[in-house]
């Protein structure tokens, strides 16, 4: 009886090869008459083998006729079933780039931790922590203000001509003025210095 060969591995289960299995592969490779050369061949080269595959005894059990074959039940009595590990999924290029930078943001967190008590701890610079910001600074409000008084004085000079009282008003007001525009702009920029530093922390925290 002529059949397709069987896979000798692959895909499907596979059983283990016991002394029941391996007395019927050694008869059906002796098996002229109902199995074909390549299914006589599978038989012969199963036999020997620790495991064989499923479909293969299958399909070698099904070419022979139902009187010169065993019962299923009694052909697979004691077989084991055999699973083969699978093969380890190999990781990307991406993923191993992103495994090496967070194994080194580790490293540098461990070493952080260690010279902690011994390193002096980096603080972000205070606003006029140095004699020169603080003049640089007094000398910008001076400026401001003188700017702000001279601009309200020749303002209300123009305005009120004959007023010597009301020309020094609004140079004062002029100069208290320029003293608040300063006193904002310093408040912002103070500001935005500590949502950018709260966001860097932010972000280091985050890829730790």
């Amino acid at each position: 009886m002529a059949a397709e060969p069987p896979p000798l591995s692959g895909a499907g289960l596979v059983l283990s090869n016991n002394d029941v299995i391996r007395s019927f592969l050694s008869s059906a490779a002796e098996d002229f008459g109902n199995l074909s050369d390549e299914l006589r061949e599978v038989a012969n080269t199963l036999s020997p083998q620790s495991s064989v595959s499923y479909q293969s005894l299958r399909s070698i059990w099904s070419a022979l006729p139902p009187a010169d074959r065993p019962a299923l039940r009694v052909l697979f009595a004691g077989a084991d079933f055999v699973f083969s590990s699978p093969k380890p999924r190999e990781k990307s290029e991406e993923l191993k780039e992103r495994l090496r930078k967070l194994a080194e943001l580790e490293e540098r967190r461990e070493y952080q931790e260690l010279v902690k008590d011994i390193a002096p701890k980096k603080e972000a610079p205070e606003p006029f922590s140095s004699y020169k910001d603080q003049i640089g600074f007094g000398l910008h409000v001076v400026l401001i203000m003188f700017t702000g008084y001279l601009v309200g004085f020749t303002t209300f000079k123009a305005l009120f001509n004959h007023s010597t009282v009301l020309n020094a008003a609004g140079g004062i007001l002029g100069m208290v003025s320029g003293m608040l525009l300063e006193t904002v702009l310093f408040i912002i920029r103070t500001s935005n210095k500590d949502v950018a530093s709260s966001k860097s922390t932010l972000a280091q925290k985050k890829l730790l």
